[in-house]
């Protein structure tokens, strides 16, 4: 045994073979470690109420839906996000959210995930209202069906319709939903006007200014339906409601609940904000070594077989001297 290992510690040669196989059957063992690693899972929240469809957002010079672009930039925030990340898609319209699905990992779903985004239609509202405050509670009640908990990327233009009187302003002092949610706001300050669609996509008008206009008399009947949106359009240009990003009233939302906020410009901006959010949990994790192992006895195999090439070229080269 002690000449074998000083044959061993001698020879580079079958030093490096030695390794080789050492390395090479504690691979085949494949031996594991536990390490503690981040567990995070999100819910991305895509606002596609009617004043979504307004065209105020600017891709490559051409102007585009804020619903659309919302779509963009969900999918280009898809493409960035680690192969552990687990992700919901879902819709808020009203005052509810509805999930397509809970929190499934981006990767082995990936194809499943973008053809989600891909089919979020305004279409696919069950109100032509939107009442941003309601539909936090709801969604805190949603994600707290989950069999997991998840962060909050909620993408809206902050547009509350009807609009917010002493009836319809629901108190979120005592919301109950966990921190750091993202509201990503999305549109432009300069706003435009809000299309109105028919059931095949075609542009039949614009939404008036009447159209947002309160009803106080249904006050004392019931204060859900308090200024809700009339079914009139505006055929003249003085007579359209124009829609912008509200982001005073979505900073002061997202303060009364604890989160952040940021806007959507692009996909950079977003993702740099949900790195600041803390995970959704951590988790015990066993890290398998054995690609580790074998890449060491394959690196140690090739230093061997260097070595002999190296010598057989240098037995070539003195032949050609000494001849």
């Amino acid at each position: 045994m002690r000449y074998i290992f000083k044959k061993i510690i001698s020879d580079k040669n079958i030093g490096y073979l030695f390794l080789s196989i050492i390395f090479l059957i504690v691979g085949l063992i494949n031996p594991k470690v536990t390490i503690e690693r981040d567990i995070h899972n999100y819910i991305f929240v895509v606002d596609i109420s009617q004043s979504m469809l307004t065209k105020d957002m600017t891709i490559d010079g051409e102007k585009i839906s804020r619903l659309d672009f919302s779509k963009k930039l969900l999918q280009g925030i898809m493409d960035q996000l680690p192969c552990k990340t687990n992700v919901s898609v879902a819709m808020f319209a009203g005052v509810s959210v509805a999930a397509t699905y809970t929190p499934i990992n981006v990767c082995d779903n990936f194809s499943a995930i973008s053809s989600t985004i891909q089919y979020l239609d305004w279409r696919s509202v069950w109100s032509g209202n939107s009442r941003i405050r309601e539909g936090f509670s709801s969604l805190a009640r949603l994600i707290r069906s989950f069999p997991q908990s998840a962060r909050v990327v909620f993408l809206t233009d902050g547009e509350e319709a009807p609009k917010l009187h002493a009836f319809n302003t629901r108190d979120l002092s005592q919301f109950q939903g966990e921190s750091d949610w993202l509201i990503v706001g999305i549109g432009s300050e300069e706003g435009s006007a809000i299309p109105k669609y028919d059931s095949e996509n075609q542009l039949i008008g614009f939404w008036s200014n009447e159209s947002f206009a309160l009803q106080p008399g249904i006050a004392q009947i019931s204060e859900s339906n308090i200024g809700s949106r009339s079914d009139i359009i505006a055929f003249s240009e003085s007579d359209r409601y124009i829609s912008k990003l509200n982001e005073k009233y979505l900073v002061e939302i997202t303060s009364m609940i604890k989160g952040k906020y940021v806007r959507g410009d692009s996909v950079n901006t977003v993702i740099s904000e949900m790195n600041n959010i803390p995970p959704s949990w951590r988790d015990d994790s066993e890290l398998p070594l054995r690609n580790l192992f074998v890449t060491l006895s394959l690196i140690f195999f090739l230093l061997r077989f260097n070595k002999f090439i190296t010598s057989i070229s240098f037995l070539k080269r003195n032949k050609k001297i000494i001849g």
